[in-house]
C-alpha cells in the first residue's frame, strides 16, 4: 500500500486537503492560549459558518458563464503556488524585545486573521464535499486551497512567537453559525473584498514607509490580497446568477444591514489595537475610512447601493459604538451583578449606535452589466 508523504509546507498544496495535512500545520509548541482566543465567539471574533448545501448545490452559473470560466481559469493557473512560505526576505524578529503592548495586539491580530482564513477554508471545503454541481464544487475547492495556504502561513508566524492555533481542534470544537446561502454570499463577499482593501492599504503604506514594517509578513500582503480579490469576484458572480439576490426590496435591506455590520465591526476591532496601528504609523480612523472607500468602490460591481461614509452621523455613530463596546468589555471584567447591569446598559448603547448608523440614507448604485474587475490599488 502506498502511503503519501505529507508536504513540507501548505504553500505548495494543490488542494485544501494537502494544505491542511502539510507539516507546517503541526503545532509542537504551546497552543493553548492561542486556541482559547480563537475559540471565543463574540460580535468581534471570526466565526465558523454552515449553510443549506443543497440549495447552494442547485445554483446555475449559466447566466454568468463567460465571466465564470475566465475567473476559474485564472484561479486554476494558480499564480501564488509556493508563495506563502518564508524565504530570504523573511527578517528575524526579536519577539522577546518587542514592546509588550504591540506584541499582545499583533499576536491577537495574527490569531484573528488565522481563524478567519481557516474558517473560510472549512466552509469552502465543506461546500465542495457536500456538492455534486461541478461548477460549485470546483470553485470552492480552489478557494479552500487558497485559504488553507493563508492559514498555514499565519500559523508559521505565530510559531515563531512560541504559540500556534490548534486548527484541527477548532474544526471540532468551535461553534458553527447557520446562515442561509444568500447571507453567506453577502457576508463572505464583503469579508473577501474588505480583506483585499485592508491588506492592500497596509501594503501600499509600508511600501512608502518601509521603516514602519515591524514584521516581515507584511511583505506578502500584495499576493495575499489578490487571492482575497479573486474570491470576492467569485461571490459577486454567484450573486449575479439570480437578480433577486441583490435587487428585491427585502434583500436590499439585508445588504445594507451586512454592509453596516461589517464596516462597524472592523472599526471597533481596529480601535482595540492602538499600539499595533501606532507601530505601523497608521491612524485607525483614517485607515478605516480608506478601507471603507475602497470596499464601497469595489462593491458597486454587484450591490445596488453604497453606504454614505461621509454623512455627518457616520463617524460619530462609529465612535459611540466603540465607546459602548469598551463599556461592555470593562463590565465583563468587573463581573458580579454590577458588571452585568453595566453590560446590559452598554449593549443598549451599542444597539442604539448601530441603529443610528443603519438609518443613514444609502447612496443608490446602478449595477453594471458585467461585474468582472481586476485589482487596481
Amino acid at each position: 500500500m502506498n502511503v503519501q508523504t505529507p508536504l513540507n509546507h501548505s504553500a505548495d498544496a494543490k488542494t485544501a486537503e494537502e494544505g491542511l495535512a502539510a507539516q507546517n500545520f503541526d503545532t509542537p509548541v504551546d497552543s493553548t492560549r492561542a486556541t482559547e482566543i480563537a475559540m471565543q465567539n463574540t460580535l468581534l471574533t471570526p466565526r465558523f459558518y454552515t449553510t443549506d448545501f443543497d440549495e447552494l448545490d442547485s445554483l446555475n452559473v449559466e447566466p454568468v458563464r463567460a465571466e465564470w470560466d475566465l475567473l476559474i481559469a485564472q484561479m486554476k493557473a494558480d499564480p501564488n503556488k509556493g508563495h506563502f512560505k518564508k524565504n530570504a526576505d523573511w527578517d528575524h524578529i526579536d519577539w522577546d524585545g518587542m514592546d509588550p503592548a504591540l506584541k499582545a495586539e499583533f499576536i491577537d491580530f495574527l490569531i484573528s486573521s488565522c481563524t478567519a482564513e481557516f474558517s473560510g477554508c472549512v466552509l469552502y471545503k465543506e461546500m465542495k464535499r457536500r456538492g455534486k454541481n461541478p461548477d460549485v464544487t470546483g470553485l470552492f475547492q480552489l478557494m479552500a486551497r487558497d485559504e488553507a495556504r493563508h492559514a498555514g502561513f499565519i500559523n508559521d508566524a505565530l510559531r515563531e512567537a512560541g504559540i500556534a492555533v490548534n486548527l484541527g481542534f477548532l474544526t471540532q470544537a468551535k461553534k458553527y453559525t447557520y446562515f442561509r446561502p444568500k447571507f453567506i454570499y453577502y457576508a463572505t463577499y464583503l469579508s473577501e473584498k474588505i480583506g483585499y482593501a485592508r491588506y492592500i492599504t497596509i501594503y501600499r503604506h509600508l511600501e512608502a514607509n518601509p521603516d514602519k514594517r515591524f514584521h516581515p509578513i507584511f511583505k506578502w500582503f500584495r499576493e495575499w490580497c489578490n487571492d482575497e480579490f479573486s474570491h470576492g469576484e467569485a461571490f459577486a458572480l454567484l450573486m449575479r446568477t439570480d437578480p433577486e439576490i441583490t435587487q428585491s426590496r427585502m434583500n436590499r435591506l439585508w445588504i445594507k444591514f451586512f454592509l453596516t455590520a461589517v464596516f462597524s465591526t472592523m472599526w471597533v476591532r481596529d480601535h482595540q489595537r492602538p499600539a499595533f496601528h501606532e507601530a505601523l504609523g497608521v491612524d485607525p480612523a483614517w485607515y478605516g475610512q480608506e478601507v471603507f472607500r475602497k470596499t464601497s468602490d469595489i462593491s458597486r460591481q454587484v450591490f445596488p447601493m453604497v453606504l454614505d461614509i461621509d454623512h455627518p452621523r457616520w463617524i460619530p455613530g462609529l465612535e459611540r459604538l466603540d465607546r459602548a463596546n469598551r463599556q461592555i468589555a470593562a463590565a465583563k471584567r468587573q463581573g458580579g451583578i454590577g458588571g452585568k447591569l453595566k453590560q446590559w446598559w452598554g449593549s443598549a448603547r451599542a444597539g442604539a449606535a448601530f441603529l443610528s448608523l443603519l438609518t443613514i440614507p444609502s447612496i443608490p448604485n446602478e449595477v453594471p452589466e458585467t461585474s468582472r474587475l481586476e485589482p487596481a490599488y
